[in-house]
């Protein structure tokens, strides 16, 4: 049976003309720093932005927009997996040209940036011109709310169009009842908390420049620094309990931030998947500091960092190398969960893992039920429907399975078993702490593999195999 026809390809190909006038958009942003700081190296962000918005028009004026009216959600994730992958060829594209480092690398750090993973192929990025570590802060920031859903807040019209969209990246949750409107207030908060991390970086002592690009960085959940040594250059626990909090912001629910102002704080303090991330991180950093000699305010960052997937770090990769082993497990399994739906963080996600526990629970309660007792399962007085139980095992499972093969091929390589797992799960869930083997050495079979991951990872992995099947269907023809 075809599951791929002319028609959906069309509406495919049509709609991937807005997000490719965005992603050409955002190539050409850095010129601007660019010119600020006489680096004059124009042809790096115009060359690629001019191919991505030029294609994109041509793709708009050559296929016909009624193909719109049929659009379904296979076409929205098709259209955000491709939207992904467009973004971080073009954005390598971009690195190639400026740096001159292969194009594997180029596309590596351009995907790690934009899938807020935040793992660099650079050996010293502090070499790198300032425009082009404005244009990596823009990819993470940009990509932190999500490729497709900047483009359709700010280029498209309201629609069944945007709403297939918004859904192809994993977004549910509805601030307001239009997805555009939706959108629009996801943006305006966003900017908000950018706005006020700035300025608390700036009255913190950091360099304008520098408290621009890790705001960008830190509250898309990111985490890829402008300096070498990560957060850590700073040695200013000001600034760490500043990023600590940026942090936080970053892997709650926006709707929730929605809420604060109308209910005074009380949404806040009543979402459960905050909650959950506070005792967490209180409960985990207690617990490791009193078996562990790690200086307090590195374990707080550190395990902050991992439930929210920023990856950013006080200690160096070989630093948290040399830990014990019980803390990178407990790191491993806070990377593994990560924070709130609808956040701009990675990982399997709070609610998903709830209602896989509260899945498991039902059923060892129904077998010591009576014969016939229905056990509802609820959340926040919420019935989970048995779909929603279902699918989170599933992807639960899919997810395992992507790490296991990455951490297969790691270890097949040569790499430590330990660091390979370790590397897979910060792959999977775009969390990008490391224990020093992701680098420009790395073998391009792993980089491809890693690159693969990020992608995945940042769509929750459905996208893209609809994508793939698609893809080896329209071969097969």
């Amino acid at each position: 049976m075809r599951y791929i026809t002319k028609t959906d390809l069309l509406i495919v190909a049509r709609n991937s003309g807005y997000i490719m006038i965005g992603i050409g958009i955002m190539c050409l942003i850095p010129i601007f720093v660019d010119l600020i700081y006489f680096e004059f190296d124009l042809a790096s962000f115009i060359i690629p932005g001019l191919i991505s918005i030029l294609l994109g028009i041509f793709g708009l004026r050559y296929f016909d927009e009624e193909v719109n009216k049929k659009i379904r959600l296979k076409h929205g994730m098709m259209i955000s997996s491709f939207a992904w992958f467009w973004a971080g060829l073009i954005g390598g594209f971009v690195f190639v040209i400026a740096t001159g480092i292969p194009p594997i690398d180029g596309v590596f750090e351009s995907l790690s940036a934009l899938t807020g993973t935040g793992m660099t192929i650079f050996e010293n990025v502090e070499a790198l011109p300032h425009s082009i570590l404005f244009f990596r802060a823009l990819e993470q920031w940009i990509g932190g709310l999500g490729v497709v859903v900047m483009v359709i807040g700010v280029l498209t019209k309201p629609g069944s169009v945007s709403s297939k969209l918004y859904q192809s990246e994993a977004r549910e949750e509805r601030i307001k009842p239009s997805i555009k409107t939706t959108l629009e207030k996801t943006i305006k908060i966003y900017l908000i908390y950018t706005t006020a991390g700035i300025i608390l970086y700036i009255l913190a002592g950091m360099p304008v420049f520098d408290s621009v690009c890790n705001t960008f960085s830190i509250i898309s959940t990111g985490g890829m620094n402008v300096k070498n040594a990560n957060m850590g250059y700073y040695q200013n626990d000001i600034i760490y309990f500043i990023t600590i909090v940026l942090m936080i912001l970053g892997a709650t629910s926006f709707l929730v931030h929605y809420k604060v102002i109308k209910t005074k704080g009380k949404s806040l303090l009543d979402d459960l998947q905050f909650k959950i991330i506070i005792s967490v991180i209180a409960c985990v950093t207690l617990m490791l500091y009193f078996i562990s000699n790690i200086v307090p305010m590195e374990l707080l960052f550190t395990v902050v960092s991992a439930i929210t997937t920023t990856g950013a770090s006080v200690a160096s990769p070989h630093v948290m190398a040399g830990w014990p082993s019980f803390v990178i497990i407990c790191l491993m399994c806070l990377m593994l969960t990560g924070g709130s739906n609808g956040s701009t963080v990675g990982a399997i996600k709070l609610v998903r893992m709830i209602t896989f526990f509260k899945g498991i629970y039902r059923h060892i309660r129904e077998i010591l039920s009576p014969d016939g007792r229905v056990v509802p399962v609820k959340l926040q007085g919420h019935r989970i429907p048995e779909k929603s139980i279902a699918q989170a095992g599933s992807f639960i499972t899919l997810y395992m399975m992507f790490i296991m093969f990455t951490w297969a091929l790691f270890c097949l390589y040569g790499y430590d078993p330990f660091e390979s797992l370790f590397a897979a799960m910060s792959l999977q869930g775009n969390n990008g702490l490391e224990l020093g083997i992701i680098n420009h050495t790395l073998d391009p079979v792993l980089k491809i593999v890693s690159m693969f991951d990020m992608w995945t990872g940042r769509l929750e992995i459905y996208p893209v195999l609809i994508t793939l099947r698609a893809f080896f269907e329209i071969f097969k023809r």
